[in-house]
């Protein structure tokens, strides 16, 4: 492990040629997912994970004694923020889970008053990270994650029951194959997931952030013994609509739950790039070491207006940041036009405000 850590500078970030026309167009096809879900369930949905499974309030707390590399930011002293937690699937269809596709989380942290935000976002309190459970982004920049979207793209408003089919199928294949058939990137992301309780999983940003003066990537690690021993146990999805929902409500009801986040360090500029986010950094380079804890009390997650709250009245987007721990590299990038169009396609649509919350009195309350 190298005790050598890049720096962050502002010549990290190379813009690409034709970025901003990349950028137009990943957008635009963003929109077109919202107005196709928007007309099929007369109500706006975001573009990509629309399917909450579970929100979870709950506390932050960073941890004391961190070393300078890690004291950053947030997380330069210890305190203690009201969070939320968000689970989802990918897809911006609202499908039954036996469409078994890769598990998302938000986090949302209500941080102190007075840090400076990123533009755009003076004046707010709030951190967001978005995870996925899979360190790897897949895709090299926006352009290749736009391409991987064109087979979605083009069976957008095919009927519910032909995607069921389409994951059951690809499931079928998959298995026969022991995991290593070609499918075509839509099957591959409606039926590539097991059918195992979300709860266990551990969920990375996959793509950098800036960590005050050093750049990093971030995970989130159960570290309940109850959650722990969730990993890869597998949960009964068919014929169950919201199995994953139920799942998870059925645990935090009991026992709640605590999550570490943690942060890996950037130490080679070439081996962990910023531009390039297909690489997936070495952890044998740089390890995920902790800086904060997650509690959240037995709670309710499933209840109707936690769900509505976090998926009609909440905005999770990385650029909701403050600047020392902005969003870096070309697909960090182009989330920013794409998050901000999906949260005002919502609320204008909806008509419903998307306030960002200043203190736990926003929050839904445990």
């Amino acid at each position: 492990m190298s005790s050598e850590y890049v720096r962050y500078r502002d010549d990290l970030e190379q813009i690409q040629p034709g970025e901003a026309e990349t950028m137009a167009r990943l957008t635009d096809m963003m929109r077109g997912f919202s107005e196709a879900m928007n007309t099929r369930y007369r109500h706006a949905v975001r573009s990509v994970h629309s399917k909450g499974h579970g929100l979870l309030v709950g506390e932050l707390e960073v941890y004391e004694g961190l070393p300078e590399r890690l004291a950053q930011g947030l997380f330069a002293r210890p305190g203690r923020y009201p969070v939320v937690m968000r689970f989802s699937t990918p897809p911006g269809d609202i499908l039954p889970d036996t469409v078994s596709t890769p598990r998302g989380l938000a986090l949302k942290i209500v941080g102190p008053e007075g840090a400076e935000m990123v533009d755009g976002h003076a004046g707010e309190v709030t951190q967001d990270f978005v995870f996925l459970n899979s360190p790897e982004f897949g895709q090299k920049d926006a352009a290749g994650f736009m391409k991987g979207q064109k087979p979605i793209q083009l069976t957008v408003n095919a009927p519910e029951e032909i995607k069921v089919a389409a994951s059951l199928g690809a499931r079928v294949a998959d298995s026969l194959t022991g995991g290593k058939g070609k499918l075509s990137p839509m099957l591959r992301q409606l039926g590539g997931h097991p059918y195992t309780h979300p709860l266990g999983e551990t969920f990375y940003t996959q793509l950098p952030h800036r960590w005050g003066d050093y750049v990093g990537k971030l995970s989130l690690a159960p570290v309940s013994a109850h959650l722990r021993r969730l990993k890869g146990q597998p949960i009964k999805v068919l014929g169950e609509i919201d199995a994953l929902r139920d799942n998870i409500a059925a645990v935090i009801a009991q026992e709640g739950g605590e999550w570490e986040l943690k942060v890996q360090l950037s130490v080679d500029e070439k081996k962990m790039p910023i531009e390039d986010a297909s690489v997936l950094w070495d952890e044998s380079l740089s390890p995920f070491l902790p800086v904060a804890r997650i509690r959240i009390a037995a709670q309710d997650s499933a209840r109707p207006n936690k769900l509505v709250y976090g998926d009609d009245r909440a905005s999770f987007n990385p650029w909701h940041a403050q600047a020392a721990h902005r969003p870096l590299g070309n697909v960090m990038r182009a989330r920013r036009a794409a998050y901000r169009m999906s949260a005002d396609f919502r609320r204008e649509h909806n008509d419903e405000p998307i306030p960002e919350p200043r203190s736990q009195s926003d929050l839904p309350e445990i």
